[in-house]
C-alpha cells in the first residue's frame, strides 16, 4: 500500500514537472517571437530616422536654394532698376534732341 502511496505521488511528480516543462517551452517560443519582432521594430524604426535625417538634408538643401533664388531675384530687380532709370535718360535725351 506504502509502495502504490509512493506510485501515485511519483506519478503526480512527474505530470507536473511535465507540465512545468511544456510551459517553459511555451514562454521560450514566446519569448523568442517578440525578440523577433522587437528586433523587426528596430530595423523599422532604424530605417526610419534614417529616412528621416535624408529628408532633413533635402530641406536644407531647399532652404539654401530657396534663398539663393530670392538674392538672385533681389538682384535682378535691382538691375532692372537700374536698367530702367537708365532708359528713362536715353529717351529725356532722345526726347530733348528731337526738339
Amino acid at each position: 500500500m506504502i509502495v502504490a502511496g509512493a506510485e501515485v505521488k511519483i506519478s503526480r511528480l512527474e505530470s507536473i514537472v511535465e507540465q512545468i516543462g511544456e510551459a517553459v517551452l511555451a514562454t521560450t517560443e514566446t519569448i523568442e517571437r517578440l525578440g523577433e519582432r522587437v528586433d523587426s521594430l528596430s530595423i523599422q524604426v532604424e530605417q526610419q530616422g534614417k529616412q528621416l535625417q535624408q529628408q532633413g538634408y533635402q530641406i536644407l538643401a531647399l532652404c539654401d536654394a530657396v534663398q539663393t533664388l530670392a538674392e538672385t531675384q533681389d538682384d535682378s530687380l535691382q538691375r532692372l532698376s537700374q536698367l530702367t532709370k537708365t532708359l528713362d535718360r536715353m529717351m529725356r535725351l532722345i526726347e530733348g534732341s528731337d526738339a
